[in-house]
């Protein structure tokens, strides 16, 4: 018998990988006690990632899901673990370092036992506070390996990594294998290497179904040393999630590794209760082209975590686009070429953009902007033509190192838009902030918590906590859940032979009543090209409204992408209002789109007239955003 190989089931990445949201807090405490009983796990992620914020979009607390999620774990012996993005903490942007110091501290406190912190760009210097911050706060600081396939992304380059962590305090490596695509003789021998050099360092190897390569790449990280195997369980694996726990423990086993036995009664208790939450309303949310294992995904390295996100956006666009060629009298595109159009852009993107490693939040960068060439070359523009800021600043080094160089091209066009290259330490960029967010909680008379921990929530993710806090979340959640099951049960209906092409939606909006921690809210649920579909009393911008648009009086500025307008992105910002001057280069607004909030500049002075919409209005291509005089 060989030595012994523990499992982790990836509960919240196999949610996360197949769709929007992760089970309430009611459901998981519900399955913990079956998935227990399974006796086969040695620990369960139970947090981290996108987890907060999902449960703030619900509008309930995270931190009260935490503790009650992670609390029979600890009581059964079983280690809980929480993916942490480094520099971006929780979120998608980079966070202050007392608010990372703090983040720690925080999880521990609610029951999470190891911090599996990753970068990116797989820049060690964001990585290393977050190894200081997690053993001060009594957490197992687990640094993980990005990985990824291309000229730069060698054995040798992930050994050397792995060992610089090691050399910073790191008690345990994590392989994220995140798209699936690490070849498996290659793993094996970045797992042997860092074997050979620290035998005592547990080794945990994470990886997506996706492509297909990920059941061999386990048994040779295993063969190699690895000590804990991450596992999806049906019916949320393979296809954008993971290997499935039978098919691993079936493989190692075989191949006479000591691997736990699985009761097989309790794991249909779990199968079946994750398959109630779907059909309650997760499920509205899944793709089910994410339960599909897919090759072409090979080629530009995706990852399975945002397959959900993607199929979203392509959807979004592919009538954008069609919409174009109708006008133009070209044939319509399909979702495939679309799909494969996208993939060839990310594979031409990637190398120029520097490589960086294809995981949150940079994976949505290379996948947006090759999106955004896509559509801008659809509509006879030029390639590179539109760059979100946030975007920019991973180009910029302002996120950390890219891996590789920045094709020549994009060189020049930041020089062109004078825009400054930053070489320094990322973190420098972002000042404490938790100083000016108590002050904000004792203005609004909010209690900071159990061990800060409403303190860290605001700081982390200050809209959706606010939005939170006042109920307008889970009206909105509740509304675009009646939403979708409506559309579900009108496509149910049979077809009849006049019956239009398209589903017939409800003509008059629906009304239901919804409870917000005791405060009743009459919601409106519209349909069909009605924007702002719930609009309680609860969700009304506390800004003045925006001023009405005035035929004649200025220069239109339209918006460049369909997306959501916004005139700030964050707190920090300063609006423009009408009657402000303007001067050629000046951010006036957002469109939102894709995750990335995408700058409308002034393309010459004046003054602004009429500001023609509402912060989160929908708007289309050639909108009029406002007008400048």
């Amino acid at each position: 018998m060989k030595r012994e190989i523990k499992f982790s089931l990836v509960f919240r990445d196999m949610w996360q990988s197949a769709g929007k949201y992760v089970p309430r807090v009611d459901q998981l405490v519900r399955v913990a006690p079956a998935i227990i009983e399974m006796g086969c796990f040695a620990r369960v992620e139970t947090n981290g990632g996108g987890f907060e914020q999902v449960n703030l979009l619900f509008g309930e607390n995270p931190n009260k899901s935490v503790r009650e999620w992670t609390k029979p774990f600890h009581e059964a012996g079983i280690q809980t673990h929480m993916l942490d993005r480094a520099l971006n903490g929780l979120r998608m942007s980079p966070v202050p370092a007392d608010v990372r110091q703090l983040f720690y501290k925080v999880k521990k406190a609610q029951g999470t036992d190891i911090a599996r912190t990753f970068c990116g760009l797989n820049d060690v210097r964001n990585i290393a506070p977050s190894i200081k911050y997690a053993k001060a706060a009594g957490m197992i600081s687990q640094c993980s390996l990005c990985i990824t396939h291309s000229p730069i992304h060698t054995v040798e380059y992930y050994t050397n990594m792995a060992l610089e962590l090691i050399e910073l305090g790191a008690d345990e490596i994590c392989i994220k294998d995140m798209a699936g695509i690490g070849r498996p003789y290659s793993l094996g021998q970045i797992v042997g290497n860092i074997k050979a050099k620290h035998p005592e360092i547990p080794i945990q190897y994470h990886s997506h179904a996706g492509p297909g390569f990920n059941v061999a790449s386990i048994l040779e990280v295993c063969n190699a040393g690895c000590d804990y195997i991450d596992v999806g369980m049906e019916p949320l694996s393979w296809g954008t999630g993971h290997a499935d726990l039978l098919t691993v423990q079936a493989m190692l086993k075989d191949a006479g590794y000591k691997v736990p036995e699985i009761n097989m009664e309790a794991y249909m208790k779990v199968r079946s209760m994750v398959q109630e939450f779907m059909d309650d309303f997760l499920g509205l949310y899944i793709s089910p082209k994410n339960r599909l294992m897919n090759s072409l995904l090979i080629g530009p390295g995706l990852p399975g975590g945002m397959m959900g996100s993607l199929m979203a956006d392509l959807e979004k666009n592919l009538e954008s686009i069609n919409k174009g060629r109708t006008k133009n009298n070209k044939s319509l595109m399909t979702q495939d070429q679309l799909l494969i159009k996208l993939f060839d852009e990310v594979a031409f993107v990637w190398p120029r953009v520097g490589y960086p490693p294809l995981v949150t939040p940079f994976s949505q960068y290379v996948k947006n902007l090759a999106l955004m060439n896509v559509m801008q070359m659809e509509k006879g523009k030029e390639r590179w033509s539109m760059i979100a800021d946030d975007i920019w600043d991973m180009l910029l080094g302002k996120a950390g190192r890219l891996p590789g160089k920045l094709a020549p091209e994009l060189v020049e066009k930041a020089k062109a838009e004078g825009r400054e290259f930053f070489e320094g330490n990322p973190q420098d960029n972002y000042p404490d902030a938790l100083d000016k967010y108590r002050k904000l909680m004792n203005e609004k008379q909010w209690e900071c918590g159990q061990d800060d921990e409403e303190l860290f929530e605001y700081a982390m993710h200050p809209a959706q906590y606010e939005a939170y806090r006042s109920g307008k979340a889970k009206v909105e959640f509740l509304a675009d859940v009646a939403h979708r099951k409506a559309e579900k049960e009108e496509a149910k209906k049979p077809a009849t032979h006049d019956a239009p092409a398209t589903i017939a939606m409800p003509t008059t909006p629906q009304v239901m009543n919804v409870d917000v921690n005791g405060q009743a809210y009459r919601v409106t649920v519209a349909f069909g090209d009605t924007t702002n579909a719930a609009a309680p009393a609860a969700s009304q911008p506390a800004s003045a409204p925006a001023a009405p648009a005035t035929a004649g009086n200025g220069k239109e500025v339209l918006s460049p992408l369909e997306g959501k307008f916004f005139l700030v992105k964050n707190a920090s910002e300063a609006a423009v209002k009408v009657g402000d001057t303007v001067k050629e280069g000046d951010v006036l607004c957002y469109v939102e789109a894709m995750k990335t909030y995408n700058a409308v500049r002034a393309e010459f002075g004046g003054t602004v007239t009429a500001i023609c919409l509402s912060p989160g209005d929908a708007v289309s291509e050639d909108d009029i955003l406002m007008t400048i005089r």
